[in-house]
C-alpha cells in the first residue's frame, strides 16, 4: 500500500496532514543573550530581533543572562520547550566554554540546534602608537631576541582574547608572558601606559583608540582583512601560520526543535540579516554579516570547541 493509500484508509488526506503541523510562530519569541545589555553581542541581537520580529509577525524580546561564562543563559535555553520560541545567542564564548568547565549542565554539541551565523568580527594584535615595533615582523623578532621578556595584554582568563593571545605565541613560537586584565578599557590603559608591549583584543572596542592614533594595529586575526581596516594585513598573510581567531555570533535553539521550525528561523535570519537596515546597525558595530546553513554553524560550534581546547592544554589553563 503507498502512502497515499495508507492516509486514505485513515480518513486522511495529504491536505490534512500538512494542516496537523503546528502553526508557528503562536506567541513571542524570546532570545536569550549571554551578555550585558549594550555590548557587541547584545546589540548583535537587537539589530536581529527587530528584524525578525516584523518577518514573523510576534515580538522577539532580549532576554540578558550575563555572568558564569554564558552557562546559566545556555542552561536556560538547553532546558526550554523545543518549539522554536526561544532561541539562545551563541558564540565563540560558547566553544570556549565547552572546554573551560570541569562540567558543564548540559552538552554544547547534542543540546542545541544551531540556526545560522550573524555576524563576525575581528580581533587584533594591537601596540602604543609610540611603540618601537611598527611592524610585527619587528615584534616577533624582539620577542625572539630576548625570550621571556615580551608582556602580551589581554582581558580576563578564559575570554575568547585571552586564549588568541596564547595562540598568538604558540603559532608565533614565541616565548612571551600573557597578561590578563579585568575589561578592555584596563587592557587600553595599560597598552597606552606601556605596561604591557602588545595587545589582543577584539578590534570594535579599540578601534576609536585606533583612529585617534593613540593605538597602532599590526595586524588581524581574521580568515580575511578587515573591512573597516583594510590596509590592516591578516596574521597569515604575514606569516604566522595557523593564527586564525575571530569572534561570532550565531542563533540556536533546543536540539528536539523539529527541523521544519529550525529551517523557518534560518530562512527568516538570513532574510532579515540581508536588509540593508540591519546590515548598516551591524557594521557600524564592526560586525560583519555573515549567515549560514545550519550544518554550517553547527560545524563552526564544533571546530571552535576543538580549537580552543587545544589551546587550553597548550597553555597549561586549568579547568574551572
Amino acid at each position: 500500500m503507498d502512502r497515499r493509500a495508507a492516509l486514505l484508509a485513515l480518513g486522511l488526506t495529504p491536505c490534512t496532514v500538512l494542516r496537523a503541523q503546528p502553526a508557528f510562530p503562536t506567541k513571542a519569541l524570546r532570545i536569550v543573550v549571554p551578555f550585558a545589555a549594550g555590548g557587541v553581542g547584545d546589540l548583535t541581537a537587537r539589530a536581529v530581533a527587530t528584524g525578525l520580529a516584523a518577518r514573523l509577525g510576534q515580538p522577539v524580546v532580549i532576554d540578558n543572562r550575563p555572568g558564569a561564562g554564558g552557562v546559566a543563559a545556555a542552561d536556560a535555553v538547553a532546558r526550554a520547550e523545543p518549539d522554536g520560541h526561544t532561541l539562545f545567542l551563541l558564540s565563540n564564548g560558547t566553544a570556549v566554554s565547552a572546554s573551560l568547565f570541569k562540567s558543564l549542565p548540559y552538552d554544547t554539541l547534542a543540546d542545541f540546534a544551531p540556526v545560522s551565523t550573524l555576524g563576525f568580527f575581528d580581533i587584533a594584535v594591537l601596540v602604543p602608537a609610540d611603540s618601537p615595533h611598527r611592524t610585527l615582523a619587528q615584534l616577533l623578532a624582539h620577542a625572539r631576541a630576548h625570550p621571556g621578556q615580551l608582556n602580551i595584554g589581554s582581558i580576563n582568563i578564559g575570554s575568547t582574547q585571552h586564549l588568541a593571545a596564547e595562540l598568538f605565541k604558540s603559532s608565533a613560537a614565541i616565548d612571551a608572558q600573557v597578561v590578563p586584565f579585568n575589561g578592555t578599557p584596563a587592557l587600553i590603559t595599560a597598552l597606552r601606559g606601556r605596561q604591557v608591549d602588545v595587545g589582543v583584543e577584539i578590534l570594535g572596542p579599540t578601534l576609536p583608540q585606533v583612529r585617534a592614533g593613540a593605538l597602532r594595529v599590526l595586524a588581524v586575526t581574521g580568515e580575511q582583512r578587515s573591512v573597516v581596516l583594510p590596509d590592516a594585513p591578516t596574521a597569515v598573510e604575514l606569516g604566522v601560520k595557523g593564527f586564525v581567531a575571530a569572534s561570532w555570533n550565531a542563533l540556536a535553539v533546543p536540539s528536539r526543535t523539529p527541523r521544519a521550525v529550525v529551517d523557518r528561523l534560518q530562512r527568516e535570519v538570513v532574510a532579515t540579516v540581508a536588509t540593508p537596515a540591519v546590515q548598516q546597525q551591524l557594521r557600524a558595530l564592526n560586525v560583519e554579516p555573515r549567515t549560514s546553513t545550519p550544518e554550517q554553524a553547527a560545524a563552526l560550534l564544533k571546530t571552535d570547541i576543538d580549537r580552543w581546547r587545544a589551546v587550553m592544554e597548550r597553555a597549561g589553563i586549568p579547568k574551572q
